[in-house]
């Protein structure tokens, strides 16, 4: 197990919530070498004291070297908790994937607001369309294979989408991949409503274009 001790001082923005731990607050890491590359893996976050302060996704290609998973000492980082924080987050969402027209996009997860540091996902088409996620971050890409299960498993939508930002995913030292993750690929175009105004989209990358009469 990976140990991030966090310098004197630094740990205020962890007891206030902050889920970043940038790479100056960090004093040092403690854990065999093939666990301190392991992008994404599970560290404990202790103060310069050696108290416990939260447990965290590691990565030491990130100028944000862990994002906390948890202040929890007792809650456990695993199969169970990526369940449970998709399940929730998609319950936030659902009134509005509920109402929402097969025209339009629904953001259903949103990184750490919904407790999925780095996650993003949208959905549209239904239940019958698509999932498209990013994963921004070492952590939610080392848990990708039980988030897109989840994500099946909760909205009963088979067609689970990667679309990747470069300029982030680099920024994380995270290789740019994209593609199907579960059954077929968006197709290169779809209209969609936005805010009212009718929009081209290309799923795969996110870029819109206004519909336009001539």
């Amino acid at each position: 197990m990976l140990i991030i001790t966090i310098k004197q001082g630094k740990e205020k923005s962890l007891l206030a919530g902050d889920p970043f731990i940038y790479a100056s607050a960090v004093e040092k890491v403690d854990g065999k070498p093939n666990e301190k590359m392991k992008a994404g893996g599970t560290a404990i976050v202790q103060s310069s004291s050696q108290k416990f302060l939260a447990r965290a996704a590691y990565n030491s290609k990130s100028q944000i070297r862990a994002r906390v998973w948890t202040f929890d000492e007792n809650e456990p980082v695993d199969h169970a908790l990526i369940k449970r924080r998709v399940k929730a987050a998609l319950e936030k969402s659902a009134a509005a994937a509920s109402k929402a027209r097969p025209d339009q996009i629904v953001k259903r997860i949103h990184a750490e607001a919904d407790l999925l540091p780095g996650l993003l996902v949208e959905q549209f088409g239904g239940k019958d369309g698509y999932l498209i996620c990013q994963f921004q971050s070492a952590g939610a890409d080392a848990w990708k294979v039980p988030i897109v299960q989840a994500l099946m498993a909760e909205t009963g939508c088979k067609n689970v989408y990667e679309r990747a930002d470069e300029l982030v995913r680099k920024g994380e030292g995270l290789p740019v991949v994209a593609g199907a993750l579960a059954g077929d690929e968006p197709p290169d175009e779809v209209w969609v409503d936005q805010d009212g105004v009718r929009m081209s989209t290309d799923p795969k990358t996110g870029f819109q274009r206004p519909f336009r009469r001539f």
